[in-house]
C-alpha cells in the first residue's frame, strides 16, 4: 500500500519508519510546520501538564525552562511522556493516552495540592482540559507554547491524487484532517483526496473526512501511534 504521512518532522520520520517496517510504501509529506510561540510561563506552579509531544520542544528557549524541568510533568500518553523526558523532565508521569486518563491521574495524585498546574498547550486543542480539571477540582492555567502552519498542496502530491498513487492517508488530529481537506479544496482534488482510505486516530479526527463525504474512513480502537498503524494489513514479502 502506498501510504501518505502529512504529519510534521520529526513525527512523520517515525511513523514512515514503522511503516516501512511493515511493508509499506511511505510519501513523507508534512502539510503541517511546528513553531514554537512566545509565551509568559513563570509562576508559582505546582506540576507542568502536557497532552502533546510537541509541547516539550516549544519551551527550549522560554528563559523559565530549568526551573520548570525541575517540576513533575504529566502527560496524557507515552509518545508526549517520551518526549518530556528527551527535554530534560525527570519526574514525569503518564497517564495513558487521553485526556479523560490525563484527568482521572491528576485527580487521584491531587496534583494541585500546593499550587496550579501549567498546562503547556498549542494553539489549536480538541478539549478544554482546564475546564475539566476545574470541574474536579483541580487548579490549572493554560499558556500556548506552539501552534502548527498548514502548507498548500505541492503539484506532486496534487498529481498523485489524479492519478491515484496515493491509497491512503494517515490522519493523527482533527487539524491534520482539516488541513488535508483545505488544501484538496484549494487544488481542486477534492473528490480525489476523499476517494482513498483514511486511517483516523480518533472518531474526532475522522469527522471532517465523514462530513466530506469520504466512505473508506477507519478509526483506531486506541488514540495511540502503534494501535493506528495495526490498522494497516501487513504488505506481503
Amino acid at each position: 500500500m502506498h501510504i501518505l504521512v502529512t504529519r510534521p518532522e520529526p513525527a512523520a520520520e517515525r511513523t514512515a519508519s514503522a511503516l516501512l517496517a511493515r511493508g509499506h510504501d511511505v510519501w513523507k509529506l508534512p502539510l503541517m510546520q511546528v513553531e514554537p510561540v512566545a509565551a509568559e510561563l513563570s509562576g508559582g506552579w505546582g506540576g507542568v501538564i502536557i497532552t502533546s509531544a510537541n509541547a516539550p520542544a516549544a519551551i527550549a528557549k522560554n528563559s523559565v525552562r530549568d526551573s520548570l524541568l525541575t517540576l513533575p510533568l504529566f502527560a496524557v500518553g507515552e509518545r508526549s511522556a517520551d518526549a518530556a523526558r528527551s527535554a530534560g523532565f525527570t519526574a514525569v508521569t503518564s497517564a495513558g493516552g487521553s485526556v479523560r486518563d490525563l484527568v482521572r491521574l491528576l485527580r487521584q495524585r491531587k496534583a494541585d495540592a500546593s499550587a496550579p498546574l501549567l498546562y503547556l498547550a498549542g494553539e489549536d486543542r480538541a478539549a478544554d482540559l482546564v475546564g475539566e480539571l476545574a470541574a474536579n477540582g483541580i487548579a490549572a492555567e493554560m499558556r500556548v507554547v506552539y501552534r502548527a502552519v498548514a502548507a498548500p498542496f505541492p503539484d506532486e502530491l496534487v498529481a498523485a491524487l489524479e492519478s491515484g498513487d496515493v491509497q491512503a492517508v494517515l490522519h493523527f488530529s482533527r487539524r491534520s484532517a482539516d488541513n488535508y481537506l483545505a488544501g484538496a479544496r484549494e487544488a481542486g482534488v477534492t473528490e480525489q483526496a476523499v476517494a482513498v482510505r483514511h486511517y483516523c486516530l480518533s472518531a474526532q479526527v475522522a469527522e471532517p473526512l465523514e462530513a466530506a463525504g469520504a466512505k473508506r474512513v477507519t478509526v483506531a480502537p486506541r488514540p495511540e501511534e502503534a494501535a493506528l498503524i495495526e490498522l494497516l494489513p501487513l504488505s506481503p514479502a
